[in-house]
């Protein structure tokens, strides 16, 4: 973790608590895109102007996705997976910026992902089949497997959390070593695979994301029709 920790320097303190720059740069991320997103909506109208059909159109592109693994319960997981989505790609593009790290190439925030995954699989699940009828897929076929679902719940959890730390703290080591071997002489290589990276890591932290909470709505509508 000694390569980890030169990526993660301290900005400040507030009494005991260090604030690091993953912590700070996830916070002016987040005050970005509420301000775009206010930005963006602040003046939509029939005929839309460039930024709104741009808008339009990745907001479109989400939920034409999600739409795809959950047609009938779409629109209760839109909020979540599209804010995911997003804020995890700019996140994974932060880097891109002159003197900025991007905060998805820390472990404890890729792990805070993770557990808000987590946690919201099990709150659309219970949310939509009430707390008893979910609960109780976790003992089916036979009881004696609430041990391996409660293994799988956890794994895939770090599983999560490790995959996107892994291919963003990967990305940033081997664009700093290219740019110390290289020099200036291969920025827009670099520059494109950081791009195409970045999107694909997000792209598929979200699918995962909505394949685990369909799993945890759909197992049960399928259980109800046997």
């Amino acid at each position: 973790m000694t390569s980890q920790a030169s990526f993660i320097t301290e900005v400040f303190r507030i009494g005991p608590l260090v604030i690091t720059n993953t912590v700070v740069v996830t916070w002016g991320i987040m005050l970005a895109l509420t301000a775009a997103a206010w930005a963006a909506t602040r003046r939509m109208g029939v005929s839309p102007g460039l930024w709104q059909v741009v808008v339009e159109g990745i907001v479109a592109a989400i939920e034409d996705a999600i739409r795809a693994v959950l047609p009938d319960h779409y629109r209760q997981v839109m909020p979540f997976i599209a804010t995911l989505w997003i804020f995890i790609a700019v996140a994974n593009l932060a880097s891109l910026v002159p003197g900025l790290r991007s905060p998805t190439g820390d472990l404890s925030l890729t792990a805070g992902l993770a557990v808000l995954v987590f946690l919201a699989v099990h709150w659309f699940g219970i949310r939509i089949h009430g707390l008893k009828s979910y609960l109780r897929h976790y003992l089916q076929p036979n009881p004696i497997l609430l041990p391996f679902h409660l293994v799988g719940e956890i794994s895939r959890t770090v599983a999560l959390a490790v995959r996107l730390f892994g291919n963003i703290f990967s990305l940033q080591m081997a664009a700093l070593l290219v740019l110390l071997v290289a020099g200036f002489l291969a920025p827009v290589p670099v520059l494109m695979l950081h791009i195409i990276e970045a999107v694909v890591q997000a792209y598929i932290f979200g699918m995962l994301t909505l394949i685990f909470v369909a799993g945890a709505i759909q197992s049960q509508q399928l259980k109800g029709r046997l």
